[in-house]
């Protein structure tokens, strides 16, 4: 266990029985408060963007770790097979590693109250704007950005918390408020539901944008993004190539060439590839207490760095040292140039979350970029039986990353389905950007663990042997149907909530 874990603030465990705080989604907002002018409704806005990213109080405590986007990459990457733990720990982002999940974990608590806070707010927002007398444009944009943002955390908390619609759309996702004066007590709607209500919002965000802010704000092209990454997950195809190409055909963004995709994380907001990314500034720079990056990176103080790129995700980019992608893993090696361990794992550093104004724990976490778009084209192609127009859509990326030289053109790899080699690129182009879960299990894949990690219950340092693969341990191998892929209901909502059920 590591200072840090020892640090933490950790209310675990919190008895059923207990007497909770007040963690209801309450903010100062109200509509009596907001002025019905562009500059407060802006005002009020900038509020909820904010929440994003700031250190917000839960149940009596501010706990530094705990950050809607630190919580999101966590409690979505850890789980996955893109990065491994380098050790045992009491933080509760190991939980989503184990797949033990608890109703008391911090993080998961942590993340459901701060989402519906941002949808509160946004609720607030929406109703004196839609309150004013013949709207102005920019009062249309801001009405835009609530509904796209409360869009975005619908979306976010049914892929966290309730089973993929591919698998199951009559099952239960999570509560909807779309209304200040919704009553506290609410079950939960559906899948298809939570997914009608994400579409609806982020149509109407659509057609209200007409204004541009800057990639730190939504815009219409952002909404449509979002549109694509619904449909995607919802497997409709048709549509999922509609608002890709949309924001394709924007004119608006473009693909970053080799080089400056090896930067393109650290300047997110000057890229030509994002769409839409949550800013930071130096203020902003958490350092080692709370930022994204501390824990998958560190100089040698900046951070923990105690998870690292997965051999699972290294092997699957191992064919090609030339491409650019490799220039966000970085092996940590000493003096000799041997490759350091930790715990007996080895040590390769994550930097997507590093780099901006030179700080190691500083960046504009991308939300949406313009490879992704491609890519959910090339997958919806690939289902819809466009197999070369997939390819081209993979290729286009590849001939960006540095592989001119290892393009598809249009053939199918030997031994592999043409959405195998949608997925492979995907896989390896949105590492670490929150994806790989839910491309996974959406899809009724398993998901291969299959390395040495400490997400393999029970291991010791002196276990791993680095020339084998590991065996007879659980967590290996995690079928798309495993209850453990999602996160239970937070304790809060369900005490204080009695018509939420709870996932079994």
């Amino acid at each position: 266990m590591t200072t840090r874990s020892l640090l933490l603030i950790f209310a675990f465990p919190l008895l059923f029985g207990s007497c909770l705080k007040d963690v209801n989604p309450s903010d100062s907002l109200t509509t009596g408060t907001l002025t019905q002018t562009a500059q407060g409704l802006k005002q009020a806005l900038n509020g909820a963007y904010a929440l994003f990213k700031d250190h917000v109080e839960f149940n009596g405590t501010t706990d530094l770790n705990n950050m809607y986007l630190r919580q999101y990459f966590q409690m979505s990457d850890f789980a996955s097979d893109d990065i491994v733990c380098a050790q045992t720990t009491t933080d509760p982002l190991y939980y989503s590693f184990s797949l033990n999940h608890t109703p008391t974990q911090t993080n998961s608590r942590y993340f459901w109250y701060i989402s519906y806070k941002i949808i509160n707010d946004v609720n607030t927002v929406i109703e004196a704007a839609e309150a004013v007398q013949n709207p102005d444009a920019t009062i249309k944009q801001l009405l835009g950005e609530c509904y796209f943002m409360r869009a975005f955390c619908h979306f976010n908390l049914v892929k966290l918390y309730a089973r993929p619609y591919t698998e199951n759309p009559a099952a239960d996702g999570v509560i909807l408020r779309t209304s200040t004066s919704d009553p506290s007590t609410q079950a939960r709607s559906t899948v298809a539901e939570v997914y009608a209500s994400v579409i609806g919002d982020a149509e109407k965000g659509a057609s209200l944008m007409q204004q541009q802010r800057g990639v730190q704000y939504a815009s219409q092209e952002a909404a449509w993004a979002l549109l694509s990454r619904a449909y995607l997950y919802k497997g409709v195809n048709d549509s999922t190539i509609y608002y890709s190409d949309k924001v394709i055909n924007s004119g608006r963004f473009g693909l970053t060439d080799t080089t400056g995709f090896k930067t393109m994380f650290a300047n997110a907001t000057g890229s030509k590839e994002t769409i839409f990314c949550v800013a930071f500034t130096t203020v902003d720079d958490y350092g080692k207490a709370g930022s994204i990056a501390s824990m998958i990176y560190s100089d040698g103080n900046s951070g923990w760095g105690e998870e690292f790129a997965s051999q699972s995700l290294r092997d699957t980019m191992a064919a090609y040292p030339e491409d650019a992608r490799w220039a966000y893993i970085l092996p940590l090696k000493d003096g000799s140039g041997n490759l350091q361990k930790k715990n007996g794992i080895e040590t390769y550093y994550i930097m997507k979350f590093s780099g901006q104004a030179g700080s190691p724990t500083l960046s504009s976490p991308i939300m949406f970029r313009l490879a992704e778009m491609y890519l959910n084209r090339a997958e919806a192609r690939a289902k819809a039986g466009n197999a070369t127009g997939a390819l081209d859509d993979v290729d286009l990326i590849r001939k960006n990353r540095g592989l001119q030289n290892a393009l598809y053109g249009g053939k199918v790899p030997a031994g592999k389905t043409v959405l195998e080699t949608v997925l492979k690129e995907r896989r390896i182009e949105l590492a670490f950007e929150g994806h790989r879960v839910y491309d996974v299990y959406r899809n009724k894949q398993a998901m291969n663990r299959t390395y040495w990690g400490y997400h393999l219950p029970g291991l010791k340092e002196s276990d791993i042997d680095l020339s084998k693969r590991p065996a007879g341990y659980e967590n290996m191998v995690i079928n798309p149907n495993n209850k453990r892929v999602i996160y239970y209901i937070p304790i809060d909502e369900i005490q204080t909530n009695k018509l939420c059920s709870q996932n079994p």
